[in-house]
């Protein structure tokens, strides 16, 4: 990518489109012209002072150009020209992970999601790939883990990673122990023998991070010592329950806690052969959230029956008093419309079908509160469906002889029909969706 079109993007690296820094350099957010409109691109550019050079450089290069993934943030391209070094990813609107930690809207699904996200993408690096080469990150956090606007996670930041092959009879590799004071496996920083479990040891404070609402570094401010510490130390006294961030709490299936929990717990063991491989990790992530997915089903099942038996008893009641009058002679069909939640009763227009007769205008008043809690039926079967769509029922009430009365409730997505009669009382079946 030419340097010329990364300064007119990032308007010459200009500190106002600065979001960001680190031991590489600095990042930037720039508009980069794609045919006849713009793209946002995230520019990385290295800066030597930073501690960081040309090898650094190299490196995280290879392996984004090498190793992509869903979970991986994506290479738009690079530069290497009048002794300008850039990198250039794709843009990840949310931001990073650590400015969501105590944030309340983050809910327990979405947390989970992006820690299935991040297993993913570590078990995929850890695995090869499909190449020869296994990556060890080094430097797993939660800075290091941006965010879509839909949620996603992406793994990024791989100036520290080291490739390693597949096929070394050792696996471990020694090397000065370099990363950030709170996720460091404490093995690694004394020996400085690195190993995928210390990427495992990292995760597992993103775990309890993403469990706390807190950051290693927040809770090194307020209890005197790192997240590994202080979970150790609430886990040896029994306060399991003292670590979860207070605004989730309620929503969380106990079985999908514990098992969560359970595995972040054993990712930060200090012995690295106790510590889970990213495939079992991962399987246990998804464990827990099928757990929280399958409680909340049923109680939305639960909820839904609740609500379906109140509304239906008093369909029942409404269709006896009806069924209790006369409801003979010629038949009559007539619709009633639904615009914009608000039913429109033309039993009620002077203007519509003649309606004379003290028991008709009974009747039709009944029919009209009848028919409202059918469309609030409706309107709750079609929520399911689609939660943002302006409902119009159309109800189509047909009425025989001997006493029955047939309804049709139609809608975009779903159709009922209900039948009302003498004998039987009510009976109401739910046709189709469409």
């Amino acid at each position: 990518m030419l340097l010329e079109d990364i300064k007119r993007a990032t308007q010459n690296f200009n500190n106002d489109n600065c979001i960001g820094g680190g031991g590489f350099g600095r990042v930037y957010k720039g508009d980069l012209q794609d045919g006849d409109g713009f793209k946002t691109i995230v520019a990385k550019r290295l800066d030597t002072r930073f501690g960081q050079g040309e090898q650094q450089f190299l490196s995280e290069l290879q392996i984004l150009m090498d190793y992509k993934h869903q979970n991986v943030i994506g290479l738009l391209g690079y530069c290497d020209e009048i002794d300008e070094k850039v990198i250039i990813y794709e843009y990840a609107s949310r931001g990073s992970l650590d400015r969501y930690l105590n944030d309340s809207s983050l809910t327990w699904v979405k947390r989970l999601n992006i820690c299935i996200d991040v297993a993913s993408a570590l078990d995929f690096l850890h695995g090869g790939g499909g190449k020869q080469a296994k990556v060890i990150h080094r430097d797993i956090k939660s800075a290091n883990i941006l965010l879509n606007h839909d949620w996603k996670a992406k793994l990024a930041d791989f100036g520290l990673s080291l490739i390693s092959p597949l096929t070394h009879q050792t696996d471990y590799v020694i090397d000065h122990a370099c990363g950030t004071p709170g996720y460091l496996d404490p093995l690694y920083r004394k020996s400085g023998f690195l190993t995928i479990e210390s990427d495992i040891y990292s995760f597992g404070v993103v775990l309890f991070e993403m469990l706390c609402g807190r950051s290693t570094f927040v809770i090194h401010k307020h209890e005197g010592h790192y997240l590994p510490d202080f979970i150790k130390n609430r886990f040896d006294e029994g306060k399991h329950d003292e670590v979860v961030f207070k605004q989730i709490r309620e929503q969380m299936e106990p079985k999908s806690l514990t098992t969560f929990q359970k595995i972040a717990y054993q990712c930060l063991h200090h012995e690295r052969e106790e510590r889970p491989t990213t495939k079992e990790v991962l399987m246990e992530l998804e464990k827990a959230l099928a757990f929280q997915l399958n409680s909340e089903d049923k109680s939305d099942c639960v909820e839904e029956k609740s609500h379906a038996s109140v509304i239906e008893s008093q369909v029942v009641e409404l269709s006896n008093e009806l069924n209790s009058m006369n409801l003979t002679g010629e038949s009559e069909n007539f619709k009633i419309h639904n615009q914009d939640y608000m039913l429109h009763d033309q039993t009620d227009d002077p203007a519509g079908p003649d309606c004379s007769g003290d028991m008709w205008v009974q009747e039709s008043r009944l029919l009209g509160r009848l028919l409202r809690l059918l469309s609030q039926i409706c309107q709750k079967q079609m929520h399911k469906y689609e939660k943002e769509a302006k409902l119009q029922v159309i109800l189509v009430v047909v009425f025989g002889g001997d006493g029955w009365i047939a309804v049709l409730i139609q809608t975009s997505h779903v159709s009922y029909r209900l039948s009302l009669n003498r004998p039987g009382g009510l009976s109401w079946t739910f046709l189709d969706i469409t």
